[in-house]
């Protein structure tokens, strides 16, 4: 399985940016799909994520309302539309992929958060910088 991040980059607060997580290797349709972030000196958490072909997402609540994950059959990709950037937003980004529809996706919000373990498959990560 091979996940390649695309679309990062640097953008002023309050600007938009797309990202494009393209899978290989990987029975695309019914599994989970998903966006973490790793700011510089905090650990990677979990802020996005769906259930492929069921349309289940978690949101985290600090990015609920700005950004939108959104999947590709055609292309099996899933992308992460991010809008109204703040410089908290800051990281690196990470697309993930685990088999099945993790417990978290059952809640959708903060009430069951993402983590690491729940996601076996990873991307190197693409850099977006947002600056005030």
């Amino acid at each position: 399985v091979q996940l390649v991040e695309s679309g990062g980059g640097s953008v002023q607060t309050g600007g938009s940016l797309r990202l494009s997580c393209a899978a290989s290797g990987y029975p695309y349709g019914r599994n989970c799909m998903g966006w973490f972030r790793r700011a510089p000196g905090k650990e990677r958490e979990g802020r996005a994520a769906i259930y492929t072909g069921g349309h289940s997402t978690y949101y985290a609540d600090s990015v609920k309302g700005r950004f939108t994950i959104s999947e590709d059959d055609a292309k099996s990709t899933v992308d992460l539309q991010m809008n109204n950037l703040k410089p908290d937003d800051t990281a690196t980004y990470y697309c993930a992929a685990e088999f099945g529809h993790p417990t978290f996706l059952d809640y959708g919000s903060d009430t069951v958060v993402p983590g690491e373990t729940d996601f076996t498959y990873w991307g190197q990560g693409t850099q977006v910088t947002v600056s005030s």
